[in-house]
C-alpha cells in the first residue's frame, strides 16, 4: 500500500518537474482552449474622421459590422485545430468558406482602420514614393488606377495596393473577404467598398466616399509596411 502512495507521489512530482521543465507544452494547450480573439481598438475616437466619415458610420461599422465577424470566428474555431492558430495563419490556411470569411473580414477590417487617420491624405514620401513611382508611373497614375478599381468592383469587396514578392506593387480588386495574403501578397494600402462602409455617409454614391478616403490615408503608416 506505501509503495502504491509512493509511486503516487513520484508520478505526481514528475508531472510537475515536467510542467516546469517545458511549459510551452503544458501552457499551449491551456491557451489554445482558453484564446479567443478581440476586437481591436481603433487607432483613433469614433468621430475623428468625421465629416469624411461620420461618428454614425464608424458606430455601425466597427461596432456592428466589425465586431459580429469576430463573434463569428470565435464560435467557428472553437474546439478545431483553428484555435490554436494566428489570424493571419487562419486567413492563409482555411479553405473558402465561412471560417475564412470571418478571418478574413476581421484581418481586413483591422487592416482598414489603421491606413486611416484624421488629418491626414496628401501623398506618400521617401522609398514608398520611388517604388508607386517605379511601378505605376507616377502617384496620380496609381491614384487613378486604385480608384478605379475600387469604384467599378462588382458588388462588395475591397481595393488594395500590394507587394509583390519581387518588391513590385500592384493594385487588386478583390471581392467580398478576399485578402491578398491568400495570394502570396503583401498589403499596404485598402480600401473598404462593402456598402456598410459608406452609405449612411454617401448612400450609392461610391465615387465620393473614394474621393473622401484619400483625404483619410495615413502614408506614414503605409510607408511603414
Amino acid at each position: 500500500m506505501s509503495e502504491m502512495r509512493m509511486s503516487r507521489r513520484n508520478l505526481l512530482k514528475l508531472a510537475a518537474a515536467g510542467a516546469a521543465a517545458a511549459p510551452w507544452l503544458f501552457g499551449s494547450r491551456a491557451w489554445a482552449a482558453a484564446k479567443e480573439f478581440s476586437l481591436p481598438k481603433l487607432p483613433w475616437p469614433e468621430d475623428a474622421l468625421a465629416p469624411l466619415i461620420s461618428k454614425e458610420t464608424i458606430s455601425y461599422h466597427y461596432g456592428k459590422h466589425h465586431a459580429a465577424y469576430v463573434k463569428n470566428l470565435n464560435m467557428l474555431v472553437k474546439g478545431t485545430p483553428y484555435a490554436s492558430m494566428s489570424l493571419e495563419e487562419i486567413v492563409k490556411k482555411a479553405p473558402a468558406g465561412t471560417l475564412f470569411n470571418n478571418a478574413a473580414q476581421d484581418w481586413n477590417h483591422t487592416f482598414y482602420w489603421n491606413c486611416l487617420a484624421p488629418q491626414a491624405g496628401g501623398e506618400p514620401t521617401g522609398a514608398l514614393a520611388e517604388a508607386i513611382e517605379k511601378s505605376f508611373g507616377s502617384f496620380a497614375k496609381f491614384k487613378d488606377k486604385f480608384t478605379e478599381t475600387a469604384v467599378k468592383l462588382f458588388g462588395s469587396g475591397w481595393a488594395w495596393l500590394v507587394r509583390n514578392p519581387d518588391g513590385s506593387l500592384a493594385v487588386l480588386g478583390l471581392s467580398n473577404a478576399g485578402n491578398p495574403l491568400t495570394q502570396g501578397k503583401t498589403p499596404l494600402l485598402t480600401c473598404d467598398v462593402w456598402e456598410h462602409a459608406y452609405y449612411i455617409d454617401y448612400r450609392n454614391r461610391r465615387p465620393d466616399y473614394v474621393t473622401a478616403f484619400w483625404k483619410l490615408v495615413d502614408w506614414k503608416a503605409v510607408g511603414e509596411r
